[in-house]
């Protein structure tokens, strides 16, 4: 049988209110399935939210050092679990385990980079026009917070937004993706082992619908952090509106790699492969869109092709596999659907564009790697985030169009150029429009201590990671303190 796990509220681990469960199971092999969780519901979200309100008064008083002693234990904790939470990760979700392993490392790297924040100042002093007074500026916690995270980086992403939410002084309710509760749960295991006090942090697993709308409109809760789509993300933001509470999102991306007439051309495909088809596909990161300067353009769709169309594919647990399945079957119809209208709007269709099938592929949700060219800035292949293995080979004339054609979408979180010339290079720097610029690298990847975050529809403005997570998670207070 199958482990049953539990939510964790206010310091006890328990079962959904009425029982109900989910299964957690291998986008690899369908009928494999490697937990059961809850499924909670509504009044599970207010009793976390609860509990989180009710051990904030203590966890603020806590001293940050020794807030920050927890989450280095924690992170001991997670690096002697690293094979059995990448395991986990791999076969809940998909990824190589080469990615899980490399995806828990971070998670360690996050936790111990956060530890090492609770020794840094935390205000500042000013000068005053006035001789006695002595005037400074502190950071204070926000309260309780709820933080909705997606399933596709299950150990990177809830680590990043909750152990900057736990040393900065708020509680955290913490609400994972329903098909990758395993590795969270994993996250949250070890945090409680550390030492965090009852209801500091609290697992909800369940449904947004149901949670998150909860969370949302629970009056204990102070901020929400989310990273998702678009769509949820804009109601999200206008009910946090109507209540007046912080928020931050992180959404979707449409991110391209722009290779110029000096590049390297064989960097620029093994560069375009790993940003676009690692994860297979499924990072708000991916490259999506490659614009290749004209004089580059036969060389690079010739390497390309010849390369993505060998990429060994199959269940990420097998050492051969360089890309493994879709997380979900809608993610699958969801690929398989735009695939079909990059054909109806006349991109040329290279390799890939379909469904893989036979004894290794049946009982999983596998789509070839695909490569689509003769694609326009305005088909939907080219502006709509597919989140799956496929990218869209656009030509440019230049660099002023590539970049021009780069921009245009309503999306922002990350680019890449391919180029020799450092002018070029950082000219793109300046002129694209993205949160995450690289220069020779591919367009995923993003290292702890450096700001995320994405422009326009890719983000709400406010940045997560390094030390620019304290921004959202904590609010100044100013101080005049004069003698009696």
């Amino acid at each position: 049988m199958e482990r049953e796990y539990q939510n964790l509220i206010g310091g006890t681990w328990g079962p959904a209110t009425g029982g109900a469960t989910n299964p957690d199971r291998n986008p690899a092999r369908r009928d494999e399935v490697v937990a059961v969780f809850p499924s909670a519901g509504r009044d599970d979200a207010t009793r976390a939210a609860e509990a989180a309100g009710k051990a904030f008064p203590g966890w603020a008083r806590t001293p940050m050092p020794r807030r920050g002693e927890i989450l280095l234990k924690a992170a001991a904790l997670l690096e002697q679990r690293l094979d059995e939470v990448a395991e986990a990760l791999t076969r809940e979700e998909g990824k190589t385990l080469a990615e899980s392993k490399g995806e828990v490392g971070r998670g360690v790297s996050l936790l111990r980079y956060y530890g090492g924040e609770a020794t840094q100042p935390t205000g500042e002093i000013y000068p005053s026009v006035s001789p006695s007074t002595f005037l400074f500026a502190e950071r204070v916690p926000l309260g309780a917070v709820a933080l909705i995270t997606p399933w596709n980086f299950p150990v990177a992403i809830p680590t990043w937004k909750v152990a900057p939410a736990l040393v900065f002084g708020n509680t955290v309710v913490l609400k994972p993706a329903e098909l990758t509760p395993l590795t969270a749960w994993h996250l949250t295991d070890v945090l409680d082992k550390a030492g965090l006090p009852p209801g500091v942090l609290n697992l909800v697993v369940g449904r947004g619908s149901q949670v998150g709308q909860a969370l949302v409109e629970s009056p204990h809760i102070k901020a929400i952090s989310f990273t998702g789509s678009n769509a949820v993300g804009a109601r999200l933001a206008a009910q946090c509106a109507e209540r007046g509470i912080k928020f931050q999102l992180e959404m979707g991306g449409k991110n391209p790699v722009v290779v110029l007439s000096d590049a390297d051309v064989d960097k620029a495909v093994d560069v375009t492969i790993a940003g676009a088809m690692l994860s297979t596909g499924q990072k708000c990161t991916a490259t999506s869109r490659v614009i290749v300067q004209r004089d580059a353009l036969d060389a690079f769709r010739e390497g390309l092709v010849a390369k993505v169309a060998a990429l060994k594919v199959g269940d990420g647990m097998k050492p051969e596999t360089y890309m493994g399945p879709l997380v979900s079957a809608d993610a699958e119809k969801t690929v398989l659907d735009y695939i079909e209208v990059g054909k109806r709007e006349g991109a040329r269709l290279l390799t890939g564009g379909a469904k893989l099938k036979g004894d290794a592929y049946d009982q999983g949700y596998f789509v070839a790697p695909t490569v689509f060219d003769g694609v326009r800035p305005d088909m939907r292949i080219a502006q709509e985030e597919i989140f799956g293995p496929v990218v869209a080979v656009l030509e440019a004339r230049d660099f002023d169009q590539a970049v021009a054609m780069a921009n245009d979408t309503r999306f922002g979180l990350s680019a890449s150029v391919m180029t020799r010339d450092l002018g070029l290079a950082l000219r793109f720097v300046r002129e694209i429009e993205a949160g995450i610029v690289h220069v020779n690298s591919q367009t995923a990847g993003a290292e702890p201590q450096v700001p995320f975050g994405g422009f326009k529809a890719s983000s709400s403005g406010s940045r997560e990671q390094g030390k620019a997570a304290r921004e959202f998670f904590t609010q100044t207070k100013t101080v005049y303190l004069d003698p009696p």
